[in-house]
């Protein structure tokens, strides 16, 4: 079947959009429900004898009923839509299938896009003014991120590869039949949207002149999240690969719900800004109250406010909402995309977005999820407790891995089938979910099942020149079409690059084909150059230090936007066996290779040391190692393990530290994470009544000098992200405990001035949250309890609170002050 000829090229719609707000349709369903029709209807004469109930098949109806939807489609046009959408919603094979029609999916697709087009093309030859047609795919009535089972959290009842075949059959019978655009729409599991962004990208790339998409997820309730549990933000991140002209949000919502997620996406994106919510939230009955005036009068907002460059509607809105829309946004501005914030940035998602900033400290990429590195993890995953493996990569990101490395490369281990089990595994906890996936194999097909799962944006790690380029071509358009980011090792035709020439000289040439022959964005390129083994006794290892730090900063000066990482464990692996070794070397390792350019690293989260903790003497021979400046050097560390190391075992920590006096003692607790003893010596400060007059002194002094030296380390990279965890997790406990003294203070306080109950006793009220897309609580905790010590009224609504929530609050409890944090050296 030949397509339709129809060319709408992508920069005519651009231009429109600068101009003016367009208006989108409504809903389709609350028209075809005002029909009242029946079985028979839905059946037509072709379907007369069909097994299967059909009433309910809106989309049967562009090949039963066409006469009705050619109006219905007809009447927004003439209500003043400048886009409708094509009548195939649930026009998949996949959702089909409920039906047994799932044959009919191509022709389902064509025929309504054909009815769309001849629709739009009579109005504009009617109007003088130009109509489009936008294919809509719908969601499917199965997720690739969800089990339906509540016993089998990896279960799925539908792959990834089967949704890119549907999405393939339906986008092709809709370009064919005329559509102008493609709309991804009503997105509840990012990872569907994802499958259908892939397969639109095959065809474009294989048999179609490439149109402009258009996404639009779901927020399913005042969270902020998807029905897979993605934020908005999360979202766009996870779907911009696409390089969408249009992003933005529809249904479950009503206009006034939906506005702080407009807003959200607005911020996070420099495509165009689509929106089309219902007509309110349903009724008791799943109706739809929302009258035109008032669906109208708050799109009319959004506009004034510059928030959108797309108006329409989803169910419960009619050509009246449409037409009345169409009035208020007429002669508002539209939209201007902002420029693109997070242009130096590399963007990465789980349920939460991730952004890799100029000042983002180093980012730890957990390691212990890998059955080659991870004795315990590889135990668990080949005797098939993947549950129980879980826990592990739980702890990961307790301990402060920000992006969460998986392994699967073990020769007794079906890989594509054990990597595709964990990750769905992974999908079901959402507190390891919210941080990105780095999918991590030799084998590209483990890579690929990982990617398969995943609704966020992952790290693949890793591919290479070691096959040639055209291997490394293809691989890399892979990875781009799943919306990844990329690890490129230091890896060609001749092999692994071992100095530093060979290293910057092999990235060089990869950044120049990624950036030249894929159209790679520069800032999802990971370069690592190898970190190897020294203290082997090979000569010829002395070096493979000196060359990564040396190759980093030759790259992050020469490769614009690219970053640089590696597998942390290798440098000290001769050492395997003594930990205090090792874990010597690796703090001391990072310390230089940050300072030189190295952004992240594949580490064990909880065990990477404070660089000026580590022993002077074991500090000046693990550099002099590092820096190959004693041929000596290894025989050296070998001798120290012996003599002062226990055998380079892991020295079991001692109490020495416990006959300083109570201040200096808690001051080395909150800078070493020790939470054992924090209670007694802050009890220990509160009965020193004469120089801790008051417990809020406690924290002001000992507590809040010992947070200090804290930052001051981690600012100045001499301590990570981990141990910051703990020693916040020791304040927290410091700070507990204090809580109830500090409130029985304010009640005698209180008692003794004489306020009465009626009387306001408060110098104030003040509104305290972390923001949406924070989830960390110890600054905004300590700033509470030091506030309520003051005689403020504090209301604490907690950690991720949307700007709206706060603002709403401040207004209902009449504060004077809103304070909203953000841990910002952390988030990026």
């Amino acid at each position: 079947i030949e397509p339709t000829t129809h060319h709408r090229p992508s920069s005519e719609l651009r231009v429109l959009l600068q101009k003016r707000i367009m208006v989108l349709d409504g809903g389709m369903g609350t028209m075809i429900q005002q029909e009242k029709l029946e079985e028979e209807d839905f059946r037509g004469e072709e379907f007369k004898e069909h097994p299967l109930p059909l009433k309910g098949n809106n989309d049967l109806l562009s090949l039963t009923q066409p006469a009705i939807i050619y109006n219905i489609h007809k009447e927004y046009l003439q209500a003043g839509a400048d886009i409708i959408e094509t009548n195939t919603f649930s026009s998949t094979s996949v959702a089909q299938a409920d039906y047994g029609l799932e044959q009919l999916a191509y022709r389902l697709n064509r025929a309504s896009a054909e009815l769309a087009r001849k629709a739009a093309d009579d109005v504009t030859k009617q109007s003088g003014w130009k109509r489009y047609v936008a294919g809509a795919l719908g969601p499917t009535n199965k997720t690739l991120s969800v089990s339906p089972s509540v016993e089998k959290p990896d279960f799925r009842n539908i792959t990834f590869d089967e949704l890119v075949a549907a999405y393939t059959e339906q986008a092709r019978g809709l370009l064919d039949g005329g559509a102008d655009i493609l709309l991804v729409e009503t997105i509840f599991d990012t990872a569907n949207a994802k499958a259908a962004l892939f397969a639109i990208d095959l065809l474009f790339e294989k048999s179609y002149e490439r149109k402009p998409i258009f996404i639009s997820g779901t927020i399913v309730d005042r969270s902020g999240r998807t029905l897979s549990g993605q934020t908005g933000e999360a979202f766009v991140v996870s779907v911009s690969h696409a390089k969408p002209l249009c992003i933005g949000l529809n249904c479950a919502l009503g206009a006034t719900e939906m506005r702080p997620f407009i807003e959200a996406i607005g911020k996070s994106t420099s495509a165009f800004i689509i929106c089309y919510p219902n007509a309110g939230l349903p009724n008791t009955f799943g109706g739809y109250d929302e009258t035109p005036q008032v669906t109208a009068s708050s799109l009319q907002d959004f506009a004034v406010d510059g928030l959108v460059n797309i108006v329409g509607g989803c169910c419960g809105t009619t050509p009246s909402h449409i037409r009345a829309i169409a009035e208020a946004v007429k002669q508002c501005q539209p939209r201007v995309p902002a420029a693109d914030s997070f242009k130096d940035y590399l963007l990465l998602s789980g349920l939460e977005p991730f952004r890799i900033g100029p000042y983002t400290n180093f980012v730890n990429i957990g390691e212990r999820c890998n059955v080659a590195g991870s004795r315990k993890f590889a135990k668990l995953i080949m005797a098939g407790q993947y549950e129980e493996a879980l826990s592990i990569a739980k702890a990961q990101v307790e301990m402060g891995a920000q992006v969460l490395d998986i392994n699967m490369d073990e020769g007794m281990l079906d890989g594509p089938a054990a990597m595709a089990r964990f990750c769905n595994f992974v999908a079901s906890e959402p507190d390891i979910a919210r941080v990105p996936l780095c999918i991590d194999s030799s084998n590209f097909s483990v890579i690929e099942a990982g990617l398969k799962c995943c609704q966020g944006k992952c790290v693949v790690n890793s591919i290479s020149l070691k096959e040639g380029e055209q291997d490394f071509l293809l691989r890399a358009a892979t990875v781009k079409r799943y919306g990844a980011a990329v690890v490129v090792m230091a890896f060609d035709e001749e092999g692994q690059a071992t100095d530093t020439e060979r290293k910057v000289e092999i990235c060089t040439r990869a950044y120049n084909l990624l950036v030249s022959k894929v159209s790679f964005d520069p800032n999802d390129i990971i370069f690592d150059p190898n970190i190897l083994t020294i203290g082997t006794g090979m000569e010829e290892h002395n070096d493979y230090a000196v060359n990564f730090i040396r190759a980093t900063k030759l790259i992050k000066e020469t490769l614009p936007g690219a970053r640089v990482s590696g597998g942390l464990s290798n440098l000290s692996f001769s050492f395997r066996g003594m930990e205090a070794i090792r874990e010597a070397m690796h703090g001391a390792f990072l310390y230089h290779a940050i300072k030189n350019g190295m952004d992240m690293g594949i580490v064990n989260a909880g065990n990477l040391p404070v660089y000026d903790d580590i022993d002077k003497e074991l500090l000046l021979l693990c550099e002099s190692l590092i820096w190959n400046r004693d041929a000596d050097a290894t025989e050296k560390l070998l001798a120290y393990a012996q003599n002062k190391g226990k055998g380079g075992k892991k020295v079991v920590q001692t109490d020495e530290w416990r006959k300083a006096c109570v201040e200096e003692r808690l001051e080395y607790a909150l800078i070493k994470g020790i939470e054992k003893y924090v209670v007694e010596d802050v009890e220990e400060c509160r009965a020193q009544v004469e120089r801790y007059r008051r417990p809020l002194h406690i924290i002001e002094g000992p507590l809040m000098n010992g947070m200090k030296v804290v930052g001051d380390l981690f600012g100045a990279g001499k301590m990570f992200l981990p141990q910051v965890i703990k020693s916040a997790r020791v304040m927290k406990k410091a700070v507990g405990y204090l809580i109830p003294f500090m409130e029985k203070e304010r009640e005698e306080m209180m008692a003794a001035s004489g306020s009465a109950e009626e009387t306001d006793p408060y110098q104030g009220t003040i509104v305290l949250a972390t923001v949406k897309g924070d989830v960390h609580d110890i600054g905004k905790n300590i700033v509470g309890v030091v506030l309520g010590c003051n005689n403020f009224r504090v209301i604490d609504l907690g950690v991720m609170v949307t700007c709206d929530r706060i603002l709403r609050e401040a207004v209902t409890q009449k504060a004077g002050m809103i304070k909203a944090c953000l841990m910002a050296q952390v988030s990026g």
